[in-house]
């Protein structure tokens, strides 16, 4: 183990995974905090559903960056949802997201109907820009650009830490007035959850316009923004272990290479991945 450790880079020694989006912010308070109900949310689910048993307090507080199936698809078997003593609260900056849950209820796609579900679950449609306060916690949401529009979230806790999730968006560098916006939005972030499914390159050719970011502006955005960490995140689906691997070594590089002042740390997300701020 020790020479694994050591010696292996992380694509050698294990697997960044294969779970779509679903990540959890733990800010002090008893409630649960979510971002997302990809398929990472049944694994979360029963942790959770353990932690509940013994005496956690049973709220979710869930922000969904947007609709698509990727995103949501793992609510028909978040554990959770089966117990009357659950309360769920879907917050999300779209007004379709109670019928987007319960279209993958329907008896075409799972046996469960929606109406079913013993968990008090409500939704609640936010208004991008404007804080929100929930549980001790203050959440501002940011519109992206990403078909049916995705939404990014900056939370800020009572000693005013801010950690941003800004996935499924696609920045371009011929609108730098948006751009700015973004680094405003993740100024001063302890950590900065950022979509970098593509190369550069890709963002600007094959991939354009399908709403995904890359590695080398998510990079930029954070030091203009004065960002401590950034988590390089939503991961190519067809990229191997080798290939993430290869673009986290390549985004160090060009942090190192491109760096002023502060260094930016830059991480790269796996399934259970655990950052303490």
């Amino acid at each position: 183990m020790n020479y694994i450790d050591r010696e292996l880079d992380f694509a050698a020694a294990a697997t960044f995974g294969g779970a779509t989006s679903c990540v959890e912010i733990e800010c002090g308070d008893d409630a649960f905090f979510l971002c997302d109900m990809g398929s990472g949310l049944q694994h979360f689910g029963r942790d959770a559903a353990a932690l509940c048993r013994r005496g956690r307090r049973a709220k979710f507080n869930v922000f969904l960056s947007h609709m698509h199936w990727d995103h949501i698809m793992g609510f028909p078997s978040f554990l959770p949802a089966f117990d009357d003593a659950t309360t769920i609260v879907i917050h999300s900056c779209h007004d379709d997201a109670e019928n987007a849950l319960r279209r993958q209820h329907d008896e075409v796609s799972h046996p469960v109907p929606f109406d079913s579900l013993a968990a008090q679950i409500s939704f609640v449609t936010m208004i991008p820009g404007q804080p929100f306060e929930v549980d001790g916690m203050k959440v501002t949401a940011m519109q992206q650009d990403h078909p049916h529009a995705s939404f990014g979230y900056c939370f800020t806790d009572s000693v005013d830490r801010r950690i941003v999730y800004s996935t499924d968006s696609e920045h371009r560098i011929d609108n730098m007035d948006r751009e700015d916006a973004f680094a405003a939005f993740f100024r001063d972030a302890e950590l900065v959850i950022c979509d970098t499914m593509y190369s550069l390159a890709a963002t600007n050719s094959s991939q354009e316009d399908w709403g995904h970011s890359s590695n080398i502006v998510a990079i930029d955005l954070c030091r203009l923004a004065g960002a401590k960490r950034l988590a390089l995140f939503h991961h190519d689906p067809f990229h191997s272990d080798d290939e993430i691997q290869r673009m986290h070594d390549d985004s160090i590089r060009y942090e190192e290479l491109t760096r002023v002042g502060a260094p930016l740390e830059v991480l790269c997300a796996y399934d259970g991945l655990e950052i303490a701020l």
